[in-house]
């Protein structure tokens, strides 16, 4: 047995009632003919089976009832049993259950017999074989059980104890009637196939006799006034059996085709006897004029008199009236079988009636309503218009005989006569063809000629018929038409006119006249003519669409009559409401006709001035409530009766669904408008003359709302006037229209249950329940939608705020809803009633735990035991799941609760959890398991919402759950199943779901890989991804995510159906891919081969979703593989193979693509092609794509400059520039223009940067910058970001593409041809402020990786350097003139070393040296442009020298100069990827970080680095500070060889003294500065070499060297200059020979022992120019340290000073 076998209660009937309805997960017919058999016993004996419980049945009622229906815990339970009130309470409560019970045993045999010969029924064949098994005894059996029944003695409190209180007794005894009637039901459909014996017919007369049809119940004095109608229902049952049993349809056949002898009471049982005694109770009317039927014909010689004695009864007691009584008490046919078969019977001894008895001597009026009656039943239409002139065809006959003289008879059986199109058309011709014109004339007209005996008239003169009528609306009866008088005498003349005519014209005909007589007298009688015409019109239409063009000229009528009808005084509302109603069903096929027609007519609410805004709107200020409003207050209200109001929702319903909603929004809102002001919050109040219309009218109000919330946006948005939906959103979320919609969904479960047990079972879908239950479930998904559309910007909303607040007397709504979980009935309700407790623990700041209170328990086990029922609708379980996935993130309370993880008893520290008892994870884990996929409880969407849970537990980090999860046995098996399925290929076929539940199973696998230490996972996970590894699995996911990308790029916008499930799929393997980069040893990605297949596809995807974007969604996701191809070409680098032509191929198209929506994009395919550049440019080789990527790049540059320089200009007009230091972190949303780091204009300078430096001999790109105008728009936009400061990362990236192209002569000429000097010389002032005191505010702090405005400063420091270095004398006044302006800046920075102390500020000063040593080149030029410059510049290299060499003296101060660096303590070793040697920011946080928590050694090592970093910065610049200086002191050789030199061209520099260099502004650089340069080199070098230190820890000896000739170059010939100055004394002289003389040997002999070690010498082409000037250049290290060139300068000068 599947399912439900193996459950402890194996008899709940209430069970298979829902799921013989379809209304579990069991579907298929073998399953419900499983069901059956198992049943089938039960069914067969039916209440027997439920007679005198022995202790074994009662314990197992107990055991369901506690299963299915007791709503609390096990423990409350104890408590319960202990407590005498509380086990009274649930004794009574079993009692219910075991009713109900009882109810859905017999209730399931009646839905056998019902459809078990219905061919549209999709069980009909498992349904028939059950009843086959049932038939041979049934009958017997049930009857004798319902003989038992009514002769039950009631049970009191002497016989059952003092439970039994008279509301028990009651209650009992509604039972009892029930179950007659239910019995009585069954029996009456199984006579409708099966025959009756004439014995049976003799005992069911008696035995009903006996019973006075359910008048006599043995408990009579029980019954009240609420029972009427179940005691009116038994007796109409046990009438229609007797009738039934007569079959009356059989006996017409044979008295037709006269073999009477046939029929089974042929040799009838003599029941006259018995009979003669009925005729004291209606319900004996329908048998006795069946039984005259059945003596009449079988045998019409014997005993007349007693069959008219018989049928006279009959008449008396008013049979025809009594059967549309009783068929209008068996409740409306739809799906109601009982009541269709009724009418079946009725219709066959309606119809024999009237063909064996003259009309006349049949009660006329009600014979037509019974008829009418009968009719409605859908299938009798049909088979009345087969032989319209047999039995009910005479009816129709005869009304037809007196039309139109009495209009509504002929037209309400024709009106009956309507049920598909098929009949229409019968309908329509017949009354198109009437050849009939009754009239009744008071006394004889005079234009008439008539015979003698006065029974034939003639017409002398043609008359019009309708004198008020106009044009084609009018008949004319022709001259000499003759008329048959039917009826004359005293009262005066009834004629038949023979005269052919359409009624259609006549109908039209009387609508016209009522609109004539409106305001008269007569407005009554012609009212009462038009609304048949009218019901007759709308019953067509609906029925039958196309036959409305023939009604268009009543149709069109109906708008005038509607205005004139409602403004009179007393206005006929069944008339009006019959108006509306055929609007509404024209409405539905042309909307925008009806509505503008009907804008007219004043019907409808309007507004009288235009609305503008939403708080006019709500205070429905200018609105007028339209003669429905009006209508509504004076007449409808105080009556009680809403025929109108009903009509008039269902119309303005209607008008929304037909996309008036959107186009008539604003004509439409006072309509909504009032219906949410004036009926919504008081509609409950309202009086009421009818029971059911509160219900209903509240049912309408919520559907129209409800297609109001579900209008598509579209169109909707008409700027700043509400639209229909906002004005429904705003006025339900904080009006009173709101607090109606709680109240509504505050029922509650318990009330809906005593409305459904209450209401006859005859209701169907049409019961007081369905309509309570549809209402509150419109009522949900309403409030669903509010707080889905609520605008995010408001508050909380007083509904939100109605909805989680706990109410007065401990309930409160949350409670209310999660209780719906109990409701049995329509899975609908609690489906909803979740999905909106789900959107409340979303959105609403509360905990769902706290509001359900002591209920938490009982609620959380009612949860779980519809979760883990086999037999539950499966959308159910599906939102359950999906409701506890939400809790998981927002309501950790309750997701404990339903977790429930027992702590283990271990050692304190460490705990453990096991799953309790009551824990959602055994369903969870049920549901993943590998065996259970397939079965019918657990179909791919549940599959898949477990998954979704189990994702949410991970990514909210739920560790105690996850640890209980992950050591479960097979739990990584079962998990990862999905994985190894596969899937059909992509199609719009593709499950959804299935495509969900492998990208959540993925992100589960990255959760756990990324948050748990590889050592750590659990051995089976490892070995699932080694097996999914070993599959191929990486190679087939792959190829499968990409032909994924491939279906949506190839199919249409619309056709995408399932594109969030494609990109969740698509995004979880980006992750799980991202992640093996990272964690390949666990991943087993590995494999080149693998790794190469999988970039492939990567590419693949994104060139399919990238070179032919048809629609948003391709664009989306190729966005996402462009994001994934950058990562892993970055991570992949060594296996990444050349991909530079499909890259280009993809730019192109994406460049020419919707600007947008591809901005992101574009900026991953330029990230991808740098990476992929400087990949190469590592590998060497020639670029093919070059050109055609030069020019694509170059114009994307060009076109983004521009549209900078527009957007700059435009935010300086309108004052948005803001300071750009605070507005860039924040992740502003893209403008039209941003200027980002990884923006699509910076990433195009870089890639246009890496282009030109591929491209060495730039015979490319001279040529692209020739066709495409890059460098103009670049410089400008350069130009005028840096006077609005603006635009920094742009401005970096400009500037690297220009040191880039100025490094090539071409370039240097094409970058200094564009007007460089203009764009950055005056510009660039703005960029700082130069301080009076040169103290430290001018020099960021910031570190210089972060982009900054001095980064840019000394970007553009350098390019003059590259400028000036490559094209020396063309570009020297544009140096020139670059100093000169920005010279305060300069010197500033060169005095900044001593007293700011910032890393960013030694660059800077790296930077300026560096070109000033450029510029050094030029002194004569710049001697003569700004010689007060030249001084100052030359005074503070010098002062500079002393700094520097002090500082790498002192390791003291550098301590100090590093502590005063907050951020930047300690930067972790030199980038070497950018032009200015950068100290990394993040590193050094990092190293901080670390290096506080890791102990000594780490943070020694970390300070060691830094200290070398700025060690080498200050290295550098005294490096370059000397290589300056170098220029401005006289050529060694010169100043030896050449006597006539002119020494007043070069200053002195240095003064006469030898004392070590002070950090102290007032002591002038001196020779002894020069010296200390020498040692502390020396030093360095030494130490070094003691260190041994790996060389990232090490400071270039060849940079040390180079300080040291340079230093000695300057010292000589400042020595030199010092010794040939006649303005110094010879004392003085002497002194320096002498000093310099011992100085220089100590230093030599130092310096010889260092070359005898094997030092390197100095760098001939470092990165600093060999100096022209120098006479010795340094050629490759000597053999042996006499030929050192600058060990031989020395000590030649040496040997000269001591001569």
């Amino acid at each position: 047995e599947d399912g439900a076998a193996g459950q402890p209660c194996d008899n709940a009937s209430v069970e298979l009632w829902t799921i013989l309805l379809g209304r579990s997960a069991l579907r298929e017919p073998a399953q419900i003919e499983g069901e059956l058999d198992r049943h089938w016993d039960r069914l067969h004996q039916g209440l027997a089976s439920f007679a005198n419980l022995d202790e074994q049945q009662s314990v197992q009622l107990l055991q369901c009832y506690l299963q299915e229906d007791y709503r609390g815990t096990r423990d409350s339970l104890k408590v319960v049993l202990k407590d005498e009130r509380q086990s009274q309470g649930l004794l009574l409560k079993i009692a219910d259950y075991y009713y109900e019970e009882r109810m859905c045993l017999l209730r399931c045999v009646l839905l056998l017999l019902t459809y078990f010969q219905d061919e549209r029924h999709p069980y009909r064949t498992e349904y028939s074989n059950c009843v086959n098994k049932l038939e041979k005894d049934l009958v017997s059996s049930y009857q004798s059980q319902f003989e038992n029944l009514f002769k039950a003695e009631a049970p009191t409190w002497e016989t059952h104890g003092n439970l039994m209180t008279e509301r028990q007794v009651s209650r009992w005894f509604i039972q009892c009637l029930r179950e007659q009637s239910l019995l009585l039901e069954i029996i009456f459909l199984y006579y409708a196939y099966f025959e009756m014996s004439p014995s049976d017919l003799l005992n069911f007369t008696k035995m009903f006799k006996e019973q006075g049809f359910g008048l006599r119940q043995t408990n009579r004095h029980l019954v009240d006034k609420s029972m009427d109608a179940l005691v009116d229902r038994i007796g109409y049952l046990s009438s229609l059996i007797l009738v039934e049993g007569m079959d009356m349809d059989f006996l017409h056949k044979c008295a037709l085709e006269d073999c009477t002898e046939q029929h089974q009471f042929s040799g009838a049982p003599d029941m006259d006897q018995l009979l003669l005694t009925f005729g004291d109770i209606p319900h004996h009317g329908p048998v006795l004029l069946a039984w005259v039927l059945l003596r009449h014909t079988l045998r019409p010689d014997e005993s007349n008199p007693v069959i008219r004695r018989i049928g006279n009864t009959a008449l008396q007691l008013g049979v025809f009236q009594y059967l549309s009584l009783m068929l209008k008490g068996l409740g409306v046919s739809g799906n109601n079988c009982t009541a269709s078969t009724a009418k079946m019977c009725i219709y066959g001894l309606l119809s024999f009636v009237i063909t064996s008895f003259e009309e006349e001597s049949l009660q006329g009026s009600h014979l037509i309503d019974a008829a009418c009656e009968v009719l409605s039943a859908p299938s009798l239409a049909e088979v009345f218009w087969e032989m319209p002139n047999r039995g009910l065809g005479m009816i129709l006959d005869s009304a037809a005989g007196m039309f139109p003289h009495k209009i509504g008879p002929l037209l309400q059986l024709l009106t009956a006569l309507v049920s598909n199109k098929s009949t229409v058309k019968k309908v329509y011709n017949f009354l198109d063809k009437m050849s009939f014109y009754t009239q009744v004339y008071k006394h004889k007209p005079i234009d008439i000629i008539s015979k003698d005996d006065e029974t034939l008239w003639r017409r002398q003169t043609p008359k019009l018929l309708y004198p008020l009528g106009s044009g084609q609306a009018n008949l004319w009866m022709p001259q000499g038409a003759l008329g048959q008088v039917v009826i004359a005498g005293e009262q005066g003349y009834m004629v038949r006119w023979d005269y052919s005519y359409s009624a259609w014209t006549l109908f039209t005909c009387e609508v016209e006249m009522l609109l004539h007589v409106v305001s008269t007298a007569d407005v009554l009688a012609q009212c009462a003519r038009v609304k048949p015409i009218l019901d007759l019109v709308h019953k067509i239409i609906s029925t039958d669409w196309t036959v409305s063009d023939c009604l268009l000229p009543l149709t069109s009528r109906i708008y005038m009559l509607l205005q004139r009808l409602t403004s009179v005084i007393n206005p006929p509302v069944d008339v009006i409401a019959s108006c509306v109603n055929c609007l509404s069903v024209l409405a539905a096929r042309m909307p925008g006709k009806v509505w503008s027609s009907l804008h007219h007519t004043g019907f409808l609410p309007f507004a009288s001035n235009p609305l503008t805004n939403m708080a006019q709107c709500i205070s429905a200020e200018g609105m007028k409530a339209g003669n429905y409003g009006n209508l509504l207050v004076q007449i409808e209200q105080p009556r009680g009766e809403y025929a109108v109001t009903v009509a008039f929702l269902r119309l303005i319903t209607t008008l929304v669904k037909g996309q008036l909603g959107n186009t008539q929004s604003k004509g439409l809102i006072p309509c909504v408008l009032l219906v949410l002001k004036e009926m919504l919050p008081t509609y409950h109040k309202w009086r009421y003359t009818t029971n059911g219309v509160r219900e209903r009218i509240g049912c309408y109000i919520l559907e129209l709302i409800h297609a109001i919330l579900n209008l598509s946006p579209e169109g909707e948005d008409q700027g700043s006037t509400p639209t229909l939906q906002s004005l429904c959103i705003y006025s339900l979320a904080n009006t009173e229209a709101g607090q109606a919609v709680v109240n509504i969904m505050a029922v509650g479960v318990d009330t809906i249950d005593v409305v459904l047990a209450a209401q006859p079972s005859s209701c169907g879908s049409e019961g007081p329940g369905q309509i309570l239950i549809q209402t509150v479930k419109l009522a949900f998904s309403v409030a669903n939608n509010v707080i889905r559309l609520k605008p995010p910007s408001d508050g909380v909303s007083p509904l939100e705020q109605a909805l989680t607040q706990h109410g007065g007397h401990g309930s409160n709504l949350v409670v209310v809803l999660a209780k719906y979980i109990y409701h049995k009935h329509d899975p609908a309700l609690p489906r909803l009633a979740i999905q909106l407790l789900k959107r409340l623990a979303t959105v609403a700041p509360m905990s769902v735990y706290a509001c359900l209170g002591n209920d938490a328990a009982a609620i959380r086990d009612a949860f779980l035991a519809r979760l883990q029922s086999k037999t539950e609708d499966m959308r159910i379980k599906v939102m359950i799941l999906e409701f506890l996935t939400v809790a998981v993130e927002t309501q950790p309370g309750l997701i404990e609760l339903f977790l429930n993880l027992e702590v283990k008893d271990g050692n304190e520290g460490s705990k453990e959890f096991l799953v309790g008892e009551c824990s959602c994870l055994h369903v969870v884990l049920e549901l993943i398991d590998s065996k259970q996929q397939g079965k019918y409880w657990c179909p791919p969407l549940l599959h898949r919402a477990a998954l979704a849970f189990l994702l949410a537990l991970w990514q909210d980090r739920r560790d105690s759950a996850i640890s209980v999860l992950r050591t479960k046995e097979r739990f990584w098996e079962n998990l990862t199943t999905p994985l190894f399925g596969t899937l059909t290929p992509p199609s719009d076929a593709t499950e959804p779901c299935v495509l969900e539940a492998c990208a959540f199973v993925m992100k589960i696998i990255g959760l756990e890989i990324y948050y748990v230490v590889s050592g750590s996972l659990e051995q089976s996970l490892k070995d699932g991804l080694q097996k999914f590894s070993n599959a191929r699995r990486y190679d087939y996911w792959s190829q499968y995510v990409m032909s994924l990308v491939c279906h949506v790029a190839e199919s249409e916008e619309e056709g995408i159906c399932c594109f969030p499930e494609t990109q969740m799929l698509i995004s979880a393997w980006r992750m799980l891919l991202i992640l093996s980069t990272t964690h390949a040893d666990v991943m087993h990605l590995t494999e080149d081969s693998t790794k190469l297949k999988l970039f492939m596809d990567v590419l693949d995807g994104t060139k399919a979703a990238l070179t032919t974007p048809t629609s948003l969604p391709c664009l989306r996701l190729g966005s996402m593989m462009a994001t994934l191809l950058l990562i892993l070409l970055k991570q992949w680098r060594r296996s990444a193979p050349d991909i530079l032509s499909p890259l280009t191929l993809i730019l192109e198209s994406v460049l020419q693509a919707d600007q947008q929506m591809m901005d992101r994009t574009k900026a991953k395919i330029f990230s991808a092609l740098i990476s992929v550049l400087q990949i190469q440019g590592l590998n060497g080789g020639d670029i093919s794509q070059l050109p055609q990527l030069l020019l694509s790049v170059c114009e994307t540059v060009k076109d983004e400059a521009l549209a900078l320089i527009d957007n700059t200009r435009h935010m300086s007009q309108t004052g948005d520039l803001l300071e750009q230091e605070d507005s860039m972190e924040t992740d502003c949303p893209r403008g039209l223009q941003k200027d980002q780091r990884d923006g699509v204009c910076v990433l195009a300078l870089h890639l246009a940067k890496e282009l030109c430096r591929s491209d060495e001999d730039g015979e490319h790109w001279v040529l692209v910058m020739r066709r495409v105008p890059v460098l103009p728009s670049v410089l400008s936009a350069v130009e005028i970001s840096l006077r609005c400061k603006h635009n920094l990362f742009f401005t970096e990236a400009a500037l690297h593409l220009l040191l880039t192209l100025a490094r090539t002569p071409q370039g240097a000429a094409a970058v200094a041809g564009a007007g460089v000097i203009q764009t950055i010389c005056l510009p660039l002032l703005s960029v700082y402020e130069v301080s009076s005191n040169g103290t430290s505010q001018s020099f960021s702090r910031k570190s210089q990786d972060s982009a900054c405005w001095p980064g840019v400063y000394r970007l553009c420091m350098s390019l003059m350097e590259s400028l000036l270095k490559t094209l020396r004398y063309n570009f020297i006044n544009e140096a020139l003139d670059f100093v000169g302006v920005h010279q305060e800046r300069i010197l500033q920075c060169l005095n900044a070393v001593r007293t700011v102390q910032s890393l960013s500020c030694l660059d800077e000063a790296d930077h300026t040296v560096g070109f000033l040593l450029q510029l050094s080149s030029f002194c004569k030029e710049w001697q003569f442009h700004l010689p007060s410059l030249l001084r100052d510049v030359q005074i503070n290299l010098c002062y500079l020298c002393q700094t520097c060499t002090y500082l790498l003296h002192s390791k003291k101060m550098l301590h100090h100069y590093l502590q005063s660096k907050n951020g930047e303590a300690l930067p972790a070793g030199t980038r070497t990827q950018r032009p200015p040697q950068a100290l990394n920011k993040d590193a050094a946080t990092a190293a901080a970080s670390s290096s506080s928590s890791g102990g000594g050694g780490e943070r020694e090592e970390a300070e060691q680095k830094a200290l070398l970093a700025v060690q080498c910065s200050l290295l550098k610049i005294l490096s370059k500070t000397l290589a300056t200086l170098q220029h401005f002191t006289p050529d060694c050789c010169q100043i030896l060889l050449d006597q006539c030199m002119d020494l007043a061209e070069y200053r002195t520099l240095f003064v006469l003294s030898f004392t070590n260099p002070a950090f102290d502004p007032d002591v002038a650089p001196s020779f002894g500065t020069l010296l200390a340069t020498i040692n502390v080199a020396l030093g360095m070098l030494s130490e070094m070499e003691k260190r041994k230190e790996p060389a990232s820890l090490s400071i270039a000896s060849s940079l040390l060297m180079f300080t040291m000739e340079n230093c000695f170059y300057v010292l000589i010939s400042q020595a030199f200059r010092c010794l040939k100055d006649p303005a110094i004394l010879p004392r003085d002289k002497q002194r320096l020979k002498q000093e310099l003389s011992s100085e220089l040997s100590t230093l030599l002999s130092s310096l010889s022992r260092h070359f005898r070690r094997g030092s390197p010498s100095s760098p001939a082409s470092g990165n600093l120019p060999s100096l022209q000037s120098k006479p010795s250049t340094p050629g490759s290290k000597a053999s042996h340290e006499g030929q050192e060139p600058i060990i031989q300068l020395v000590q030649a000068f040496v040997r000269l000073v001591q001569r």
